[in-house]
């Protein structure tokens, strides 16, 4: 059995759940409905425009389905992710109560003519490009600091980038000690492998002391950089790969395990010697910051600086493979 075959066994129970969870929800939607919800592949223009930003968007809102098909639609979400994965998005859509609470209650949503609340946990849209039942097909969930896009491809190929996760508040006082932060390990491995550089290493790794504002690429449809920056792993010590490799995984873990597992092939071993590390603002807790992490068909980017340093945007890309564009053509 070739390689490619044995990939195509391994992620064959992702995507048949995929392809159930996204035609049993399709089925559940009136005409209106299934109007708004459903473009023909490949779309392009549509399928390729994505947003993690608070607007109106194409596909339809969870606040236009009743219970059942919310909970379909929830279905298709967890299926393009791991347990823990899930659980991450589905506490940052509930954020969106807290930081509704931390506005005063009144921001309206970009571009809505329905009477809206700004801040809203059904304010997610979906999508579904193409048929389920026959490759090449796609869907996507976005809304407020969540953007999942899936392309599955003739062959059992499958693109699941863009995938974003943010959170506002990226940590918030509950009863008692201690914060809520969905978005904890991929602050705190990024801080720790900055730490344990020595000073040389770390002259490399930090680009500038002043951290952007926001992820550079934002919500490009194409990631548009140059040649890798900052420290790569054939400079760091064995332990010092292995922080690097679990910040990845904290990002590929998102993924529902065989996705994760042929993605992290691609760094395994000396594969992760290509993978760059770079860091912009401050080293300390509470000091605006941003790192990225770029390899070969790798993009990561890290923001912490908005609201105070208590609001983060990652993601993670295939700078040839977004969308599914490198096979899909």
């Amino acid at each position: 059995m070739t390689a490619k075959a044995r990939t195509g066994l391994a992620l064959r129970p992702v995507l048949d759940r995929m392809a159930e969870a996204a035609a049993g929800w399709l089925a559940s939607l009136g005409p209106g409905q299934r109007a708004k919800a459903s473009y023909p592949f490949p779309a392009t223009g549509e399928r390729t425009r994505w947003y993690y930003t608070p607007n109106e968007r194409g596909g339809l809102p969870l606040a236009e389905m009743d219970p059942v098909q919310q909970r379909l639609a929830h279905r298709l979400l967890a299926s393009g992710l791991s347990e823990g994965g899930y659980a991450v998005a589905s506490t940052i859509m509930g954020l969106e109560n807290v930081l509704d609470a931390k506005e005063g209650w009144r921001r309206q949503y970009a571009g809505r003519a329905a009477p809206n609340r700004g801040r809203d946990p059904q304010l997610y849209f979906v999508s579904v490009f193409g048929d389920p039942a026959a490759a090449p097909w796609g869907w996507r969930v976005g809304g407020h600091h969540v953007a999942l896009n899936y392309t599955v491809l003739p062959g059992g190929a499958v693109s699941a980038s863009p995938l974003f996760l943010g959170a506002n508040p990226a940590g918030t006082r509950l009863v008692g000690p201690g914060l809520l932060r969905p978005l904890a390990a991929v602050e705190d491995l990024g801080r720790q492998l900055l730490d344990s550089l020595a000073p040389d290493q770390r002259a490399t790794a930090v680009l500038s002391q002043e951290a952007p504002g926001d992820i550079l690429q934002t919500n490009r449809p194409v990631v548009e950089v140059g040649p890798p920056e900052g420290l790569a792993g054939a400079r760091m010590l064995p332990q010092q790969r292995e922080l690097l490799a679990a910040l990845l995984h904290q990002y590929l873990g998102r993924l529902p395990d065989p996705v994760a597992a042929v993605e992290a092939e691609r760094f395994a071993g000396e594969g992760l010697e290509a993978v760059h590390f770079a860091w912009a603002g401050g080293r300390e807790p509470g000091q605006p910051h941003y790192y990225r992490v770029q390899g070969p068909r790798l993009h990561i980017e890290y923001d912490n600086v908005q609201n105070g340093v208590n609001h983060i945007h990652s993601v993670w890309r295939d700078p040839l493979g977004d969308f599914g564009q490198s096979s899909a053509g």
